[in-house]
This record gives structure tokens, C-alpha cells and sequence, in this order.
């Protein structure tokens, strides 16, 4: 099938490079002339593991392509993709939808008869029926279909959830755009991946409940670290144990900083606002807003704490800054709460990423950039891992040791294990457990023998 994809972020060309990869024939439009000519030039300005090999393997293959030209991108299309931004709304909260209707004022016209038109992008309930509205009031009498499709990806596995996907949502309003969804989708249906079928309003409601339901779990096991510290049990026992009952699951039981992102903090959000707007109450959602905000400067309160109550003129080592690893998005990450806040304390901040650090550096100012863990350490009075990155779970403990002004180690993360790193010779500090230095005892209790 002839497919085109609006916008090249994230979403737009991550889908672009599958559904190439699934054999059909993709047209990526973007008002950017720089980006599209980056493409074109074999460049990927965005970081995805295994995005660039895709990419260029369809484009030889003569299956993906890019342009600015909207006409030209659209004009034998069978299905056209809107993959557009949808910020939060400064002020109020809301998703900002003025670039989706753009986009579908822009497409009325060009579209051919009976197209089918797909919000990929995350989009608030009742977004498909404006969108229907724009387009009987820009082309009337006019055939096209609207459906909704919300993306369920995870930055730096997206490749891998959508070729493997959990399930496909599609929301439909005619038995023809289901007919060309399901076309777009058989290569998923011939793996016997689940696809949803739907009405619009349920897919958009879908997809905003399913992220709510994620940041929920992450707030809620951080909490319930805080508690373990308090009265002495480890967060990663009681995580392992609820998530071995599988109406829990064991995915998003990882206590660490609060959530960020491109996804979870906006779509939060966006998910107050419609409930705001309908009358309806979501206090859970709200209670995981406001917990989440709270938990990142929490952890700069614990950071000066664990300094001894001060980081005045102190210098600290920063690992990881982006929101997760495996990315270079900086969107909402804890360290540009943590950093601040830390430097407004008195703190000097010396930081490396491996992927972060251009957008780090345009949002975190004051801060020392290095290429590397330990030129982050170096003569620091404590080191903070705020992002889980491969490179950070295998470190020389005994050089960051000697580097360090002090040996205080602080596992945002809970990368390591306090008995290994009280045995390196740390003063270690985790999430939801007991912590742990050279001169306590470390050892685990003896096993209890039933009589």
C-alpha cells in the first residue's frame, strides 16, 4: 500500500521505518527542510537503537522516501498518518492539537477521494470527530474516512514494539477505513498479533489511560521504597514479590526518580483537563501528578542530605541525565529538576551522557559537561547515577573510588548492590533500601529452615 507519514519526530519516523519494513510504500512529508534533507543525506537527527539501519535499508529498497512537498507526498496516498506534536498547552495543561488541525486543513484538499486519515499522533478524546468537522467544513460532500491509532512505543525499544507489538488499537468510524486499516496492519495479523477494533473516542481514551495506568505503577512503587527505607525491608524484594502476581505484573516496579518523557508527564496531564472538562474526577491520576513532581526534588533534598546537609562550593558528579537510557530525549527528565535544585543549594554540577548532552546543554546552564563517567567523578564530594545507562551498571568501582573526594555513592537507580559496593569501600545510598558503608554490617540474614 502507498502510505505517507506527517511529521518526522519520533513517532512519525519510527512508524514510517516499520511500516516500510512491513513492505509498503512510505512518503515522509515534514514542514522542516533541514530535517528532511538530513534524512535525505543518510543522517538520523534523532537516536533510536537500530532506527538508522532500518532506515536506510528501505530507502534503498525504494520503499521510503522524503519530502517537503505536501502535494507531491500525498497525492496517490491510501492512508495519510498525521505523527505531528502535541505539547502540553502552557498555562493550562491541555494537549496543544493546532498542529494536528493544521495538518488536516493542509490535507483536505490534497487527499484523494476515500483516503483514509490516521491520528497517530496522542491526541485528547473527541479529536477524530473535530477532525471530521474540519474536513466537511474544508471539503464538503468529500470522501475520507478518520481513524484513530494511538502509538504504544517506548523510547529505545521502539523498533522492537512496533514490528512485536503487545496489540494494535484502531478506532474506526466505517467498515471501508477498516478494511484498509487491517491491510495496512496483515503482516501483524499473519504473527496473530491482537488488533483492536474500536470507535474513535475508546482508541483515544485508550491511549491516555494506558500511559495514566504506567505512571501510576512508577508513583506508586516509589512511594512504597520510601516506606521500605522507614521501616527497614528492600524495595527490590517487595517489587519482585507484588510482581509476581500476575493481575500486577512486574513491568514499571522499578523505584527510581519519578517518570518523564515525552509521554507520561503530558499525557497526565492532557488526561486532567478532558476529565476537568467532562466533570468527571480522576484523583488517582492527580495524587500521581502531584507525587511525581514531588519525587524529583525529593531526591535533590536527599543528595544534600546524604552531603551532610550541604553542598555548598561542593562539587557533584552526575551519571545519566536523560529521562531514560537508550535515548536523547531530555524531555521532563528528573536531572533538570535535580540539577537545579542541587545548584541553587551552592552545588558545582559535573555531568556526563552518552547520548544527552547536546540537548543537556541548551537546558541545564552552569552545568560542567565531560566525556566520560569518571572525568565526572573526579575530585567530586559524591557521584549521583540519575539514568540507568548500560556503560554506568559495570564500572571500575575501585578507580571511581579513588577519583572521588569522597566515597559517597548515590544509586538513584538501584544499579548495584549495597553489600558489593559497601565491600568496594562506598558510603552507599539507594531507593527503598538500607543504606550501606565499610563499616556496617552487610551481611544477609541466615535462610529460615521450616521446623
Amino acid at each position: 500500500m502507498r502510505l505517507t507519514i506527517i511529521g518526522t519526530g519520533y513517532v512519525g519516523i519510527v512508524s514510517a521505518a516499520c511500516f516500510s519494513e512491513f513492505g509498503h510504500v512510505v512518503t515522509c512529508v515534514d514542514i522542516d527542510a533541514n530535517r528532511i534533507a538530513e534524512y535525505n543525506a543518510g543522517h538520523v537527527p534523532i537516536f533510536e537503537p537500530g532506527l538508522g539501519d532500518l532506515i536506510n535499508r528501505n530507502v534503498k529498497g525504494d520503499r521510503l522516501s522524503f519530502t517537503t512537498d505536501l502535494a507531491e507526498g500525498v497525492k496517490d496516498a491510501e492512508a495519510v498518518f498525521i505523527a505531528v506534536g502535541t505539547p502540553s498547552r502552557r498555562g493550562d495543561g491541555h494537549a496543544d492539537l493546532s498542529y494536528v488541525f493544521a495538518a488536516v486543513r493542509d490535507l483536505a484538499k490534497l487527499v484523494p477521494e476515500g483516503c483514509v486519515i490516521v491520528n497517530k499522533s496522542t491526541v485528547p478524546v473527541g479529536t477524530a470527530s473535530e477532525v471530521e468537522a474540519i474536513l466537511a467544513e474544508v471539503v464538503p460532500g468529500k470522501t475520507v474516512h478518520v481513524v484513530s491509532n494511538p502509538e504504544f512505543l517506548r523510547e529505545g525499544s521502539a523498533i522492537e514494539d512496533f514490528l512485536r507489538p503487545d496489540r494494535v488499537v484502531v478506532g474506526v468510524s466505517s467498515e471501508s477505513a477498516r478494511k484498509v486499516m487491517a491491510e495496512i496492519y496483515r503482516p501483524l495479523f499473519l504473527r496473530e498479533t491482537p488488533i483492536l477494533f474500536t470507535d474513535c473516542r475508546t482508541a483515544e481514551v485508550i491511549k491516555y489511560a494506558a500511559n495514566a495506568f504506567l505512571s501510576v505503577k512508577i508513583a506508586f512503587i516509589n512511594e512504597i521504597a520510601d516506606l521500605c527505607e522507614t521501616v527497614g525491608a528492600d524495595v527490590k524484594g517487595v517489587a519482585k514479590g507484588i510482581g509476581m502476581d500476575r493481575r500486577i505484573g512486574n513491568k514499571f516496579l522499578n523505584p527510581g526518580p519519578g517518570y518523564g518523557g515525552s509521554c507520561f508527564p503530558k499525557d497526565t496531564l492532557a488526561l486532567l483537563r478532558t476529565a476537568e472538562q467532562a466533570n468527571a474526577k480522576l484523583r488517582i491520576v492527580q495524587a500521581t501528578v502531584d507525587a511525581n513532581d514531588d519525587r524529583k526534588k525529593e531526591m535533590a533534598r536527599r543528595v544534600i542530605a546524604a552531603c551532610g546537609g550541604s553542598v555548598e562550593g561542593k562539587t557533584i558528579g552526575i551519571l545519566g541525565l536523560t529521562f531514560k537510557p537508550n535515548t536523547d530525549d531530555m524531555r521532563d527528565a528528573p536531572s533538570l529538576v535535580v540539577i537545579p535544585e542541587l545548584q541553587k543549594a551552592g552545588a558545582k554540577v559535573r555531568a556526563y551522557d552518552p547520548e544527552g548532552r547536546p540537548a543537556a546543554e541548551k537546558m541545564l546552564p552552569d552545568v560542567e559537561f565531560v566525556s566520560n563517567a569518571y572525568q565526572a567523578v573526579e575530585d567530586a564530594a559524591a557521584v549521583v547515577l540519575l539514568t540507568e545507562w548500560n556503560e554506568f551498571r559495570a564500572l571500575n568501582l575501585d578507580r571511581v573510588r579513588g577519583l572521588l573526594r569522597n566515597p559517597l555513592f548515590i544509586d538513584l537507580r538501584n544499579v548495584y548492590e549495597p553489600e558489593d559496593m559497601a565491600r568496594a569501600g562506598f558510603h552507599y545510598i539507594s531507593i527503598g533500601r538500607s543504606p550501606a558503608g565499610p563499616k556496617e554490617a552487610v551481611a544477609r540474614p541466615a535462610a529460615v529452615t521450616a521446623a
